[in-house]
């Protein structure tokens, strides 16, 4: 069973990745010190979601998470959309993102040594195999990895702040114009809040938890309040050594920073830090979205072999592999280019707020259907929250592409997906659930012990 720590971990976990530590370090070129402020409002929008869950969550403790949820608020099809969206498509486009990234970044650090891509394989392949082992490993294995990987990014952050391995370079001046951009500078809030999409992973996880009531919540709460501190400290201590216009031009600025801190032993510096993040992340995302899949098969939402467990252990195992295979099929498709990373991550995001506005709607339609159930965790302020998310969201999507001229290829590769992804659920709903696609199921389906 899953105590505070090992959830804390899980949410810290997946967040934490490298494409964060790419993305943040642009956003900082891009704004300065100025960044602080989208950063600060992506972590607003992320309290509004890690309240939205925890009361969800609490309320109906299933592992399927956000399709147990939507299909006794809203209905079938928005259930299926928002797993899917979220987390499946998140897995295919942010998932192989973090892999191709990890190849990359090794690649630059230590050129010739790996062949093209065999590290992010064989990091998909021996996770997939470690997740399968069952979740006291993968519980173990993850509450290491957090530890590492924000240890690292704080060591690196706060030596460059306070300029302990290398004086900071001449002729940067935080403080000349902290905000370049002015009040445009809250369009960056689309890119910051991919800073903290991910902390929610935990609720798939409830039915393992010791104490879900109190650990739920404060997990997440915690999680995004840790990341705030540690993605701020570390956009910080970039803008004391690297040039704005270079860390925002940058396909991989986090290589430049670490050598500019600390030189060439920042390299191994990063690589464990790059390595960490990338299994971190992928740890999490295999323990969870594959109990997100067994929770649909339970409810009739999806193939039933994704309720297949091995014995003894309780593993979704089918639903695991089918998580690992999605992953690396972007991967065999992209293939060895870099120029992929940037439109798998913000397609991703995109997929990913589109669940989290579903989620905001099923509070406030549950809120209206049941306002008697019993509720363990109540969204403070509500429905403030709810609003200001669903508004935040909406906005964060608007302003996804961090160019007019990829606007076509990332809305189109996220529409596809999405697109694709509709029919087939319109598809199952009709024939399959032989269901309508937006009546609520009772409550009592979801509550019901299986």
């Amino acid at each position: 069973m899953l105590g505070l720590g090992s959830l804390l971990a899980v949410a810290v976990g997946l967040v934490v990745s490298q494409g964060v530590m790419v993305l943040m370090l642009q956003g900082a070129g891009i704004a300065g010190l100025g960044f602080i402020i989208p950063l600060a409002l992506g972590y607003i929008l992320a309290l509004t979601y890690v309240y939205s869950f925890s009361e969800l969550s609490l309320m109906i403790p299933r592992a399927g998470s956000l399709s147990s949820y939507t299909e006794v608020a809203i209905g079938q099809f928005p259930a299926i959309l928002a797993v899917f969206s979220g987390y499946v498509v998140v897995a295919m486009f942010a998932l192989s993102a973090e892999l191709l990234l990890v190849d990359f970044i090794l690649e630059k650090i230590y050129p010739g040594v790996f062949p093209p891509m065999s590290v992010g394989f064989g990091l998909l392949a021996i996770f997939t195999v470690l997740n399968l082992m069952g979740i006291d490993l993968f519980a173990k294995l993850q509450s290491v990895l957090a530890f590492v990987m924000v240890l690292v990014l704080l060591m690196l952050g706060l030596s460059a702040v306070f300029g302990i391995a290398t004086p900071h370079t001449d002729g940067i001046s935080l403080t000349a114009d902290w905000n370049p951009m002015g009040a445009g500078v809250i369009t960056l809030v689309a890119l910051a809040i991919w800073g903290y999409v991910g902390a929610e992973f935990v609720c798939p996880l409830v039915e393992e938890s010791k104490n879900p009531g109190r650990d739920i919540p404060r997990s997440m709460l915690l999680g995004v309040t840790i990341i705030f501190v540690t993605i701020s400290i570390y956009c910080l201590g970039a803008l004391f050594y690297i040039p704005a216009d270079e860390l925002a031009a940058s396909p991989l600025p986090h290589y430049d920073y670490a050598k500019a801190v600390f030189g060439d032993v920042g390299l191994t510096f990063l690589a464990i830090a790059a390595v960490t993040a990338t299994c971190s992340t992928l740890n999490t995302s295999l323990a969870a979205i594959p109990r997100m899949l067994f929770g649909m098969a339970q409810n009739g939402q999806a193939f039933p072999q994704l309720k297949k467990l091995t014995p003894g252990t309780n593993t979704p195992w089918v639903a695991v592999l089918f998580v690992a295979a999605v992953t690396g099929l972007p991967m065999i498709i992209m293939g060895d280019n870099p120029d992929a990373i940037g439109l798998l991550l913000i397609s991703a995001a995109i997929a990913w707020l589109l669940a989290y506005i579903i989620t905001h709607v099923n509070v406030i339609a549950l809120r209206r259907r049941y306002p008697d159930l019993e509720r363990p965790y109540k969204t403070p302020f509500y429905p403030l929250p709810q609003i200001v998310g669903i508004g935040g969201m909406v906005y964060a999507i608007y302003y996804a592409s961090p160019a007019p001229e990829l606007s076509g290829q990332i809305f189109g590769a996220a529409g596809m997906v999405l697109g694709l992804v509709s029919v087939i659920a319109v598809v199952w709903i009709k024939l399959v659930m032989k269901k309508p696609l937006f009546k609520p199921e009772p409550i009592e389906k979801a509550l019901k012990a299986e």
